[in-house]
């Protein structure tokens, strides 16, 4: 029987593990060809910030080799980006005019940097933080310039911020909110996080406002002005100030996006059935999701579907976020800010360097917020996922699984309303 051809558009993490999830459960059904924009294989991007610090190697971080696309027969063109889609031809080009046509579509195109729209921002030495060509661009920067400025104080800016500093760069981190990573940390826990990165070496500006990269003769950046009037020096200014969806090439090509290429429940799009969308590109129920845990979620529906078993469907994740900033361990799940309704218990020890936040409604944990002392965030993740009762724990909850575990054991414990 003649294999279907399958056609994939991105080689990035979610679209492979795609693949992965495709080839256990239907290894012979498809004629597979990827094509990818940079000139590398699959890459773990999570581990770009320790290859900027020197910790590992960009061969270490790869996570399927030329070799393996070889072994499963797929035809890899790397270093190709697609321009154009007929879907009526159901014909892939890229740009060097490299063609393949296909039965399936899968759109893995990740997201695109977001660049602040300031004068200066085409400057050289103004750089996103996305794939290894910015990471060794930011490395070759460090060992012959002195001064950097990270745009963004998330997790990817700090990530940034720390290697350039264990290079030997003086580095200023602007983020225009009111604390450090504000999705993920409380105002508490940032505080805390960075009062223990200045330490380290590491300056701040929070709220201040970017108005423009100033150059020298030579074209390149040489400082950043803000609009209270200060400047800063800068050899080397990082844009880390969130992400995009990569809807380009869908909207081109007529597909439906909003905030993302709009999928159904089968990572189907809404506009064409034969075509497929994974990954942080795609838009599930109005959200596009960055991080890995629902990617693979998204691959493993996906690949069910695309093997004709029919059966996933993918119904949006609930995520938590357990980071390692700088050697800091940080989680949070779920509504952590609180507010009206809710009750909060919390834990601080600033000298410790350790900080817990939990917040109830209803005697239901539906937030937490841990700086420092993590190992129980996948506990709270599971009550707030599964919407338990705490009454009977509520005073020993601070305490960790281990301590819920004694008191439940040796009471009845009250009950919650129904």
């Amino acid at each position: 029987m003649k294999k279907m051809k399958l056609v994939m558009v991105g080689n990035g993490m979610a679209g492979v593990r795609t693949l992965e999830e495709l080839l256990k459960v239907a290894p012979d059904l498809y004629e597979i060809t990827v094509f990818g924009a940079e000139p590398h294989p699959n890459y773990n991007r999570i581990m770009l910030s320790p290859v900027l610090a020197g910790e590992q190697t960009v061969d270490e971080i790869i996570l399927n080799s030329l070799a393996w696309y070889a072994e499963h027969g797929i035809t890899l063109h790397l270093n190709k980006k697609v321009t154009s889609i007929n879907r009526k031809k159901r014909l892939v080009t890229a740009e060097d005019g490299t063609e393949a046509e296909y039965d399936r579509l899968l759109i893995a195109t990740g997201s695109n940097p977001f660049i602040l729209p300031v004068p200066g921002k085409d400057l050289k030495g103004v750089i996103a933080y996305r794939d290894i060509a910015d990471t060794n661009a930011m490395i070759e920067t460090a060992a012959t310039h002195q001064h950097a400025v990270v745009i963004g104080g998330g997790l990817l800016g700090l990530e940034a911020a720390n290697g350039l500093m264990l290079r030997g760069m003086s580095v200023t981190v602007v983020h225009i909110a009111p604390w450090l990573m504000e999705r993920q940390l409380d105002d508490v826990a940032a505080k805390l996080l960075q009062k223990s990165l200045e330490e380290r070496g590491l300056k701040f500006m929070i709220g201040a406002q970017t108005q423009e990269l100033v150059g020298n003769a030579e074209g390149r950046v040489q400082s950043v002005k803000f609009r209270d009037g200060t400047e800063v020096l800068a050899d080397l200014v990082v844009m880390a100030a969130g992400v995009r969806p990569n809807t380009q090439l869908a909207e081109k090509i007529g597909l439906h996006c909003n905030r993302g290429i709009v999928v159904t429940d089968t990572m189907q799009t809404v506009t064409d059935p034969r075509v497929y969308s994974v990954g942080e590109c795609a838009a599930h129920r109005g959200i596009a999701y960055g991080l890995v845990a629902p990617l693979f979620d998204q691959g493993k529906v996906c690949a069910n579907h695309l093997a004709m078993h029919g059966i996933g469907r993918y119904l949006g994740s609930q995520v938590s976020t357990k980071l390692k900033v700088t050697g800091i361990d940080l989680f949070s799940a779920g509504d952590f800010m609180g507010g009206e309704g809710t009750e909060e218990i919390l834990l601080s020890d600033p000298f410790g360097g350790v900080y817990k936040k939990l917040v109830l409604r209803d005697n239901k944990l539906i937030g937490a917020c841990l700086y420092g002392d993590t190992a129980d965030g996948s506990y709270y993740f599971k009550l707030i996922r599964e919407g338990q009762c705490v009454a009977g724990v509520r005073d020993w909850l601070m305490f960790g699984e281990a301590r819920v575990g004694l008191q439940e054991a040796s009471s009845s414990g009250a009950r919650c309303p129904a």
